[in-house]
């Protein structure tokens, strides 16, 4: 009796401390009741429709309106998809997301939301739908700007993107699939992020459950300021996979202000090209560790190359700001408005150095083809090389320079990553113009350290890291 009734107490108290431990864990996490109640009315449901023309649905045959073989069956009277009038034009339309930023009725949202739309609605949280006109939109940030016509709208108070830390909680509230305000919370996975073709954006990377249609609404902190805007998602299956992206709020605001001030986004231009700084490239430079921008090459009319930067020039901090890598640059750049002057911080020959840069305003940039080749030469390092003539490096706009037309597998240049057609310009620093001059470098080089070596390829510029041994 007595070991049953000690038995009973002993489960009494597992429950009791399994019931504190639940009710202390409730009280860990957060409770998004009173975010939403607050926020929602500020958040916006945004349909687009576009007016495309009908598809020939023959068209793709080589440009003929229709083969010769369906006419023999068809005649003139030919099958059309279902749903398409012949030579009528098709409405597409597409959902979105977006936020109210300020009474007088403008709204945020993303740019790819609005892209391309001829009409844009907006359904409010009382169920008011209003058309909206498109004030501009930055395709390199993916922010854009709708106007309304009404007063009074309930805005969503704005919080400071810089201030975000990894693993803080955060809720999204938007019409993913069209299903309105619904709420989907996580947390903070990791911020700064880069991603392909999105060079001015330093992402915010969540954990929270977005899909099609959340795109240009708001991401909240617990104290229920917006904090970013969702924009992508990592996905192999069309849907959530527990990887999103959100816009931060202080980048699209810079944005927002000048579509809002002048239609149109300006941004510093600094007129280089860069790479990464990899270790050995840092070895090679007289650096402690990698970091960094490296200038692989300068627009010979661009304000940098005015004002004394040179390839081989590693970047390593913008007005102070410390250019962690080659991805920071443009984002610290870009944000600079045109005509201000920048002081910037850089290694050149081991040794650190400051320079002032006064921006200029991003143009439109295109490539330069790559020159041709010709029979070859012997040099070392394991390459075979041509010298150019004065038509191609004028075509490239080099002053000297040797072509690579073969490289040996088993070679220190092939182990650095040069390949056939690289155009080799200089190797630690020393510029290279015949191939017996590459040879007489190459000589050298020490067999203790990584070299920089500067080549052009397909028309762009760029550093890699060489290291000899004593083979």
């Amino acid at each position: 009796m007595m070991r049953t009734l000690r038995n009973l107490s002993l489960w009494m108290l597992l429950a009791g401390a399994l019931l504190a431990w639940q009710t202390a864990m409730a009280r860990e996490l957060p409770d998004f009741t009173e975010l939403v109640g607050e926020a929602a009315p500020g958040v916006v449901n945004i349909s687009t429709t576009r007016v495309v023309e009908s598809r020939n649905p023959f068209q793709g045959f080589g440009g003929e309106e229709v083969p010769e073989i369906f006419r023999h069956f068809f005649g003139d009277r030919f099958p059309v998809p279902p749903g398409q009038t012949p030579g009528k034009p098709q409405e597409r339309q597409s959902l979105g997301s977006g936020f109210i930023i300020s009474d007088d009725g403008y709204i945020m949202t993303n740019a790819h939301v609005v892209d391309g739309a001829d009409e844009i609605l907006v359904r409010l949280n009382d169920r008011r739908e209003l058309p909206a006109e498109l004030v501009g939109s930055d395709e390199r940030t993916d922010v854009a700007v709708l106007k309304v016509d009404t007063d009074d709208l309930p805005t969503l108070r704005l919080g400071d993107s810089d201030n975000l830390e990894v693993g803080e909680w955060v809720a999204a509230i938007g019409s993913p699939f069209g299903f309105d305000h619904s709420v989907t919370a996580g947390i903070v996975s990791a911020i700064d992020r880069t991603l392909p073709r999105d060079a001015y954006v330093p992402f915010i990377q969540t954990d929270v459950a977005i899909n099609p249609g959340n795109s240009g609404g708001p991401l909240f902190n617990l104290d229920g300021e917006v904090v970013g805007i969702n924009s992508q998602i990592f996905t192999r299956s069309g849907g959530f996979m527990g990887l999103s992206f959100a816009i931060p709020i202080n980048v699209a605001m810079d944005v927002a202000d000048q579509l809002r001030n002048d239609g149109e986004v300006s941004r510093g231009w600094l007129g280089v090209m860069i790479q990464p700084v990899s270790r050995d490239l840092a070895e090679s430079f007289g650096m402690d560790d990698p970091r960094g921008a490296l200038v692989a090459d300068l627009d010979p009319e661009g304000p940098a190359a005015a004002s004394g930067l040179e390839a081989g020039d590693v970047i390593l901090e913008v007005d102070g700001a410390p250019v962690h890598d080659s991805s920071t640059l443009p984002r610290l750049i870009g944000r600079t408005a045109p005509g201000s002057d920048v002081e910037l911080e850089l290694m050149r020959d081991g040794e650190r150095r400051s320079l002032e840069v006064t921006l200029g305003d991003w143009p439109d940039s295109g490539n330069t083809p790559a020159g041709e080749s010709r029979d070859s030469d012997q040099a070392r390092l394991g390459v075979t090389v041509t010298e150019l003539d004065a038509e191609q490096r004028e075509r490239q706009g080099i002053e000297g320079g040797v072509r690579i037309v073969a490289v040996d597998p088993s070679g220190a240049a092939a182990k650095a990553g040069l390949r056939p057609g690289d155009i080799l310009v200089s190797i630690d620093h020393q510029a290279v113009s015949s191939a017996s001059e590459l040879v007489t470098l190459a000589s050298e080089l020490p067999t203790d350290r990584a070299v920089p070596v500067r080549l052009y390829r397909d028309g762009r510029s760029l550093f890699v890291a060489l290291r000899l041994t004593d083979d």
